[in-house]
């Protein structure tokens, strides 16, 4: 796909969706980067309703580093795979105080070093924590989209990344982080996509 009509897309949707944010609840970065392990395979919704218990509590590393294993499993039990993130929060906790003075890192490598923190958390992270995208965050909605505009022919989402990434100018990192996953929920769903009500059809190389 052409940058213009990459950049057209982003320009169309981001007229329609002009609210287009993070969906995720979080007040510090080290509760973005809890949030966004615990929305692996799992929605946003869950994970936001999940999220108050844990954080009145134990909403810093300090905090997670002293609580129980046990008792971290059973708050965060509602959002799935539960006993793997309980273990990797914790270890991440333990790493964050220990080799990054207790501060969540603030580049893409020191992030990705993080127990259970991949590219794409990685890239959620430095967006909306540190108001600093780095990338383009590739879930199911953005590797679905991606692929039904033609803005890539890949699966692996580090390759859809990369083929965003070259027609997609860094001054939209922003917009198109929220705006692909707001499209993918509300009209490009993956069973019935709501062709007729979406205002990119004509750039779309997979109508149904």
């Amino acid at each position: 796909m052409k940058k213009s009509d990459a950049i057209n897309i982003i320009k169309t949707l981001k007229q329609y969706y002009p609210d287009a944010t993070c969906s995720l609840d979080f007040q510090t970065p080290f509760q973005m980067v809890v949030a966004v392990m615990l929305s692996a395979q799992c929605t946003d919704e869950r994970v936001n309703k999940t999220t108050p218990k844990l954080f009145e509590k134990y909403g810093t590393p300090e905090a997670i580093c002293k609580m129980e294993l046990s008792e971290l499993e059973k708050i965060i039990h509602p959002c799935g795979f539960y006993k793997n993130k309980a273990k990797n929060i914790k270890l991440t906790a333990e790493m964050i105080l220990k080799e990054f003075n207790g501060e969540v890192p603030k580049t893409m490598e020191e992030l990705m070093k993080l127990p259970g923190v991949g590219r794409k958390s990685a890239n959620v992270v430095m967006l909306e924590a540190f108001n600093s995208p780095q990338g383009i965050a590739v879930d199911t909605h953005a590797k679905r989209i991606s692929n039904r505009l033609g803005l890539s022919k890949n699966t692996d989402p580090e390759k859809i990344e990369q083929d965003l990434l070259k027609v997609i100018p860094k001054e939209f990192y922003y917009d198109a982080n929220h705006l692909l996953v707001w499209h993918g929920r509300k009209i490009c769903n993956a069973r019935n996509p709501k062709c007729n009500e979406c205002p990119v059809s004509e750039l779309c190389k997979n109508k149904i």
